[in-house]
């Protein structure tokens, strides 16, 4: 790595430009090409930017959420992202800062890498914010063995829209003061390993059904109603010292006199709520600027930069326009302006580099994730009686859920087909549902004959269900004719466990849904 610290002497030797390209972190790629690779270090070398931000691949990021570019995998993720990041840092001048969205942990960008519970299944967790507090420590080690200083985490969004399409199972849950108790909880346990942390996505992207990697969202509340509740957890946090706050891409007309202008490039609410009302004098940081919430309405390369950073921004998130950026933020801010964001972006780049420890080991998540899954497991219909008469019944077991990503629609519904057939004559059911995706684009990846079979179930024979994966997912089936239906949160081998033991009447199910399903 460089040798250049990040000391006071250092940071009054930079140039007016070399300033500016701190202010940027643009994104890397893991299964990005030699050329690539190549491009960025140019690009890390030749304008200083201050930081990168790790994707899985460009076909994951998120302009490709259609869909349209097909992912690769690579089993060695984790040692190629070390290898990058080493290789990155020696090309700069100044240190990077590394950041990631691990809000699960490394998992939600690097495969093979250790998996934490989903934020909607901590918020099952009834009164264990050590649980959570701890899952904030364990991905923090795994953030410092790859040589990351920055976890783009927690989401702070009240999740009050069941059909939100982005943020859903990634929030705490519905209730401010439990996503607030939640987070804190979390942002402690990452800043207890040195990690930082960052709460988002403000001023609040939980009740909208918009998308904003697509569209902007527009967030139709008045002030008093979002102060009392949007804003709450950030305020709070801001209270308990967070380390610094993204700016999401929402239309919130009730914050701002230019109701046309997205939060992530509004100095209203950047400058004038969050900085001035609000109390926030750490770093912020933008949402990635390649989303199409704002990319698609500013074409001219340089202007999206200058608009976030003038608005009130530090770090320019995902940046795409380097060069141009640069250009125009020097063309029209104030030596001031720039030294202002420049002096918050060192003091949390100091405070990073003070916690590095290039021979810690990932985490071994299982232990943790068993605990989770035993304070999580939730009975949402039913009773614990009316499970244990089930399980002496003569019931047959139906295990729905995709065992190959490249399972065909007609291989689907022959297997369907021939299920169908082999319970016919049943009369109890027990089924073991596992939706094919987490998100709920296209149903939860559910086929519409799928649904129609298990609503038949439901209606025609006596059904316990138990359900592995997104709450929201149970919006499609009639679960108040089950005779009873537990959700488990996740499929992880430890959850099953803990289902399964459940089932048998062996331990108990503590957990709340922490969000409302209709």
């Amino acid at each position: 790595m460089n040798k250049i610290m990040l000391t006071q002497e250092t940071l009054d030797q930079l140039t007016t430009t070399e300033k500016v390209g701190q202010l940027f972190m643009p994104a890397a790629f893991i299964n990005d090409t030699e050329d690539e690779i190549r491009d960025l270090e140019n690009l890390i070398a030749n304008y200083h930017i201050g930081g990168l931000c790790f994707f899985h691949s460009r076909a994951s990021a998120a302009t490709n959420f259609e869909g349209k570019k097909k992912i690769a995998h690579n089993t060695h993720s984790f040692e190629v992202l070390k290898q990058l990041i080493n290789r990155y840092q020696q090309a700069a001048k100044y240190p990077l800062l590394i950041a990631i969205d691990a809000e699960w942990g490394l998992a939600m960008r690097i495969e093979n890498t250790p998996q934490y519970p989903y934020a909607i299944t901590l918020g099952a967790n009834t009164d264990n914010l050590d649980l959570v507090f701890e899952v904030g420590k364990q991905i923090a080690k795994d953030c410092k063995a790859a040589g990351i200083h920055w976890n783009l985490s927690p989401v702070v969004d009240i999740n009050t829209n069941p059909n939100n399409p982005v943020i859903g199972y990634r929030s705490f849950g519905e209730n401010k003061d439990h996503v607030t108790s939640l987070a804190t909880a979390y942002v402690n346990g990452t800043q207890s390993e040195g990690i930082l942390t960052s709460i988002k996505h403000f001023p609040g992207h939980g009740d909208t059904a918009t998308d904003s990697h697509l569209g902007l969202p527009v967030i139709d509340k008045t002030k008093a109603e979002l102060l009392e509740n949007e804003l709450y957890p950030f305020q709070q946090l801001i209270k308990n010292g967070v380390n610094s706050i993204m700016v999401g891409h929402l239309s919130v007309p009730a914050l701002t006199a230019d109701r046309s202008l997205p939060s992530s490039i509004n100095k209203d609410i950047i400058t004038g709520i969050l900085r001035n009302e609000m109390g926030f004098d750490g770093v912020v940081i933008s949402d990635a600027l390649n989303m199409h919430a704002v990319s698609k309405n500013y074409p001219t390369p340089g202007q999206l930069e200058w608009l976030a950073f003038n608005a009130g921004n530090d770090v320019l998130c995902f940046a795409e326009h380097i060069k141009e950026g640069i250009e125009m933020i020097l063309k029209n801010a104030s030596i001031a302006q720039i030294n202002k964001s420049l002096e918050r972006i060192w003091k949390l780049k100091t405070k990073a580099f003070q916690n590095t420890d290039p021979n810690i080991e990932l985490t071994n998540p299982s232990s943790l994730n068993r605990k989770i899954a035993e304070r999580s497991l939730t009975l949402q219909v039913g009773t614990t009686k009316a499970i244990e008469n089930f399980r002496q019944t003569n019931h047959c077991t139906i295990t729905i859920k995709r065992y190959s990503a490249d399972q065909s629609e007609k291989e689907i519904l022959a297997s369907l087909k021939e299920m169908q057939n082999d319970v016919a004559d049943e009369t109890d059911a027990l089924i073991l549902l596992t939706p094919p995706q987490i998100k709920p684009t296209n149903n939860f990846g559910f086929l519409k004959e799928e649904i129609e079979f298990i609503n038949h179930l439901i209606e025609t024979k006596n059904v316990v269900l138990y359900h592995f994966g997104n709450p929201y997912a149970l919006k499609f089936f009639d679960i108040d004719k089950t005779k009873a239906t537990v959700i488990v949160y996740q499929n992880f081998k430890e959850f099953q466990e803990v289902a399964t033991a459940h089932f048998l009447g062996t331990i108990e199910a503590h957990g709340r849904l922490p969000v409302a399903l209709n």
